[in-house]
């Protein structure tokens, strides 16, 4: 089983008192992408769009990504 990227926006949102709705309007993504983007079932993310979470967030990528390993059986 491999591991896995989870983006930590909720974390992101809730230091920076922002609503997710607020956060796509300010990125340019639709609700409904940023919430696939927050939920952790988006296979991939484009750059630009990173760098614009981290512009609106006031933040490096790192703190938005995390990344963990698969449970060993």
């Amino acid at each position: 089983m491999e591991g896995e990227i989870i983006f930590n926006i909720d974390v992101m949102l809730a230091k920076r008192k922002m609503s997710l709705n607020e956060l796509s309007q300010r990125v340019g993504i639709t609700p409904a992408n940023m919430s696939v983007l927050k939920t952790g079932k988006a296979r991939a993310v484009r750059i630009s769009t990173l760098t614009k979470l981290c512009e609106v967030l006031d933040c490096q990528p790192g703190d938005l990504l995390e990344y963990r390993k698969a449970d060993t059986p």
